[in-house]
């Protein structure tokens, strides 16, 4: 459940909006068309979500969610590769001018594969929240998730998500 990442190098296209809304799609199209244009491997499609507000992040309407979308790429894009990737991929009608290329490190975090519908994480987010309880561990970065199942899968039996925190010792400063 607890383990280390970074440093990774994505692509990234950062947004607010709710899931499968349109800027969330729209994100996630320009993604795909600029990893395409760079004959890229990348893997899976992955979103790192925050609010604004006071509220816990699960009670804040969903349209006023924040988020980066991320596919993750083997290795930093040699000098240029990206400015032609979005060239070429201009003419697709994308909004591939949004697409950066990031490297971030959430060093240790707590993970678990949810299993099922976007709409039942809470409860996969709550034993992980109770982990870190029990760890004397807090929140160290922004919730990530990990789509290992196509995203217009409706078949909640093949809906497959890894949710990831960031921790730290809650006793240490952020």
């Amino acid at each position: 459940m607890k383990t280390t990442y970074g440093p990774v190098t994505a692509l990234t296209v950062t947004g607010l909006g709710e899931p499968g809304g349109g800027e969330h799609l729209s994100a996630i199209n320009a993604l795909y068309t600029v990893a395409a244009a760079m004959n890229a491997p990348v893997g899976p499609l992955e979103g790192r979500w925050w609010v604004e507000d006071e509220p816990p992040p699960l009670e804040v309407p969903r349209e006023q969610w924040r988020w980066h979308l991320h596919l993750p790429l083997p290795a930093v894009p040699a000098a240029g590769e990206m400015e032609r990737a979005r060239e070429t991929a201009r003419t697709s009608g994308a909004a591939v001018d949004r697409v950066q290329v990031v490297t971030f490190t959430e060093g240790e975090c707590v993970e678990l594969l949810h299993e099922g519908p976007y709409s039942d994480e809470h409860i996969t987010l709550a034993a992980m929240a109770e982990y870190m309880a029990a760890h004397g561990l807090v929140a160290n970065g922004l919730h990530h998730e990990v789509y290992l199942s196509d995203l217009q899968e409706s078949d909640p039996a093949k809906m497959r998500t890894v949710l990831r925190q960031p921790v730290r010792s809650a006793g240490t400063a952020p």
